[in-house]
Formats: C-alpha cells, structure tokens, sequence
C-alpha cells in the first residue's frame, strides 16, 4: 500500500481516530490475519461470532508493529481507526489507494468457470510489461477484493482482479472499489445458480462488470458464448471479440490437441497470425489463452512476443487440471478444486482427448450452489461422460447420484458407472481396478474429492521414493 498519514486513512473510510497520532503513517501492509501484521502495517478487525479480531488488536500493535487498528469498536492502550462497518471500510480505504495511483491498469475479470485460470494467465503475460499484482487463488469478493488492491503501490503498473458474484450487484460494488479500465467476460453459465435463480440473472450479474468501463476502456467478450457477446450493447467502450467464431478480432483456428490434452493453434489477430503451442491441459484453455492475449495486445506487447509467451503459461493455482504421470503408467488429472457444469464439461472433453487410444476413468463428486438445477445439471454431466465414450465412471458420494443416473440412462453406452459412498470408497476401487495406461480425471465441488487425488498422487511419489 501507498504511505498515509492516520489522518488521511481516516478520512478516506469515513472514520475517526481514537487514541492515535493523525500524523502517524501506515507504511506497511493492510492485514486482516495478526498473524501477518508487518512492522509499519495496518491491522483490520472483522468482529465476528465465534472469532472477533479486536481481541487480537493489541498484540498486532505490540507483537506485529502495527500503526493502528481498523475496527468498529474501541481497544483500551490501542490507537483505532474507528467506523461502523470495517468491511466497508476496506472497500472504501482500497479505493482511495487506487485513486492514487494513476499510472495503475485495473484489468478486471468475471465468468462462471475459469475466472482464476484466466486471471493468473493474464498475470503471468502482464508482469513481462510490468510490476503486477494479482490475488492468490481465487479471492474474488467483498474481502479478497480489496485486500489484494492494497498490495499494489507506486511502482505497480498492472492490477489483475477477478470479480465474483452470488448475486446481482455484487460486480458492480467490487468495480466500485477498483474501477477496471480493461474488462474481461469469459463466458455465462449455471455456477451459483441457486443463488441467481435463473442463467439470465447470471448473464445479467456478469454483465456489471462492462457498465461501468471508461470510453477508452476495453472490453474483451467471448465471442463464442452469445450472452456474453450480448454484452457490447452494455458497454461505452470499445470491445474486442475473442473466440473461434469467424468473426472474433482475436481468434484461434486450426486447433489441435496432443495426447496430453495440450492445444495448439494458429492465433489470428488483426496485427497478424502466429503460430501458439500451449503447456497447459485442456481444449478449453485455447478460450482462455486468447482472453490473455487480447488484454497483453492491448497493453502494447508485440505479436511475436506474445505468441512465445502463451507457450510459457502455467497454472499456479493448485488442483486445477494438474497432469501427472505416475510410475504405473496411470495418469491422473487433477481439477478437483472445484466444480460447476460448465468446468466439469470442460474437464471430460480434455479426459476424453487425452485418452483417445487408453481406458479413461472420470472420478466425480457433487457439484454444489446449483438450486433447483441440482438434479438436471448433474444428470447432464453423466450424459456427457457416457455420450464422450468414458470406459469408467465412479461417482462419489449419495449426492452425486443423478451423475450416475444420467451415464447410465445413455442406452449406448459401451461403459460403467459405480456409485461409491464416499472418497476412500474411491480410493479402494481406483486400487484394485487400475492398470497401466490409464487416464484418471478427479474431479468435484469443495467436498474432499480432492482426497481422492491426493492419494493417486502419495502412491505415485511411495512408488519412486520421493515426491512429484
């Protein structure tokens, strides 16, 4: 964070100070953990049900050495920052930082699926340009937002943020907080459609983030997904399509996949064409490569450039599409982080290239925020499995039965679906039925399907005397 006086961070969030110097200066980073205050830092307390952060307040001042403390009611021998709402307060001190700081680029970015693996794929291009500041994971909300805008300071010239919703509105507030010169739309799905209610509110949500572009902002829209290509009415700025479709500014055509499901193909772009090898798994990737492409063309990198920086990209975020060989000859794709239809649709199509000539195995758990599209969205993506000719299903847990029940209901399916109660249950049948050369995709919402990876995963280091 950029260095202010008490006085102006008060100021700036609509507090009042409470037992502080107005001429103090907070130097360091914002916190909301104790753990982490810094020398100079600014500690924020979340009061809460069962944790309340002003009961550490002291010792962030005495342990961590920080300035002050953002909170909502007073610490005795503490010196505060004092508003109603701290949450809203790091919305608004965020802000005031951005404001600050006008040789910043706020490159902001929503979908359904694929949000964080965008987002990081834009970072790892916009950081050879510049010094760039992105969230770990996907901290994408009221918290994470602004927390990871005040990492950024005098000497950050890119900010890449990934804007999630549960409902509408929820975009809009977090561009309120860092207002994107560059928007990114990925695509419009049926993720936390329980919450929305409809995939119309979702494209509607989605859309927040284009309103409020600048005239010289850019929005760069999937050109493959209507709803999202709907969205250049929404917008003052100029837009770029992104896509396969013939008519996207950037595009991709004659794409090919290796047997590691990594996508090549001829990027097309109206400063010329080049020729794009991608590291990183998955068809779907080609989709979020070009959205990539599009911000760093934007942001002045020349074609050439960029063209060998694609080949370079990776996937820092854990547990998303992760391939690895084990010594058996198994390999084992791991995308259990987290799931939706969408991603998980995703996922089978690139299990499915990479085991065009081996057995595949899909692992697959309960995919949840789906609402009353519970049901038909887990019995699509058994159909899908079956209708992509996986040899193998083991849906896990009594949830994800509709999974099992879709797969099955495929009257040509030449292959097996197996309900499990739950992921050891996995584990065992994985055990006793898996044989060199197979492909083996885990894959699941937050429900510890993962466990199921990580136990292919310790028998493949077990079996070379080390890790992987």
């Amino acid at each position: 964070m950029i260095p202010m006086t008490l006085a102006e961070l008060a100021a700036a969030v609509d507090g009042r100070l409470a037992g502080a110097d107005p001429q103090a200066q907070v130097t360091g980073p914002v916190e909301f953990d104790s753990r982490k205050v810094r020398p100079g830092g600014l500690f924020v307390a979340f009061p809460g049900e069962k944790v309340d952060g002003h009961d550490y307040a002291a010792g962030a001042v005495s342990d961590g050495g920080a300035v002050a403390v953002l909170g909502s009611r007073a610490v005795d021998g503490v010196p505060m920052v004092l508003v109603d709402d701290p949450r809203a307060a790091l919305g608004r001190l965020a802000r005031a930082v951005l404001d600050r700081l006008p040789a910043l680029t706020v490159i902001g970015l929503t979908g359904s699926s694929g949000k964080t693996t965008t987002k990081d794929l834009i970072a790892q291009l916009t950081v050879r340009l510049g010094a760039t500041v992105a969230p770990p994971g996907s901290f994408n909300n009221e918290l994470g937002h602004p927390y990871t805008a005040l990492q950024a300071d005098a000497d950050t010239r890119f900010l890449v943020l990934e804007k999630g919703a549960r409902g509408l509105g929820h975009v809009r507030y977090l561009c309120e907080v860092a207002p994107p010169r560059i928007a990114v739309v990925i695509n419009v799905g049926s993720s936390h459609i329980g919450e929305f209610g409809s995939v119309e509110a979702i494209a509607e949500a989605k859309g927040e983030l284009v309103e409020g572009l600048p005239a010289d902002g850019l929005a760069v829209l999937n050109a493959d997904d209507p709803r999202v290509r709907a969205m250049a009415a929404r917008t003052a700025a100029r837009t770029v399509l992104v896509g396969e479709a013939s008519d996207a500014e950037i595009r991709a055509v004659d794409v090919t996949v290796d047997d590691r499901g990594r996508a090549s193909y001829t990027l097309v772009t109206p400063a010329g064409r080049a020729a794009v090898r991608l590291g990183i798994s998955g068809r779907h990737q080609v989709g979020n490569s070009l959205a990539a492409a599009a911000v760093a063309l934007e942001l002045g990198m020349p074609l050439a450039e960029l063209a060998e920086a694609l080949g370079t990209l990776g996937l820092p975020s854990t547990r998303r599409m992760d391939v690895f060989d084990r010594t058996d000859g198994v390999t084992v794709i791991d995308d259990s982080y987290n799931a939706n239809p969408a991603s998980t649709t995703a996922a089978l199509r690139a299990l499915a290239g990479m085991g065009a000539r081996r057995r595949t195995i899909a692992v697959l758990g309960y995919m949840a925020e789906l609402g009353e599209y519970e049901r038909d969205g887990h019995v699509e993506v058994g159909q899908l499995a079956a209708e992509l000719g996986v040899d193998r299903l083991l849906v896990v847990g009594e949830l994800a039965t509709p999974i099992h029940d879709g797969a099955v209901a495929v009257a040509d399916w030449g292959g097996e679906s197996v309900l499990v109660t739950d992921q050891q249950a996995a584990v065992v049948e994985l055990r006793r039925e898996l044989r060199p050369g197979d492909v083996v995709l885990v894959k699941g919402s937050r429900y510890r399907t993962w466990e199921v990876a990580d136990a292919l995963r310790a028998e493949a280091a077990q079996s070379t005397g080390g890790s992987r």
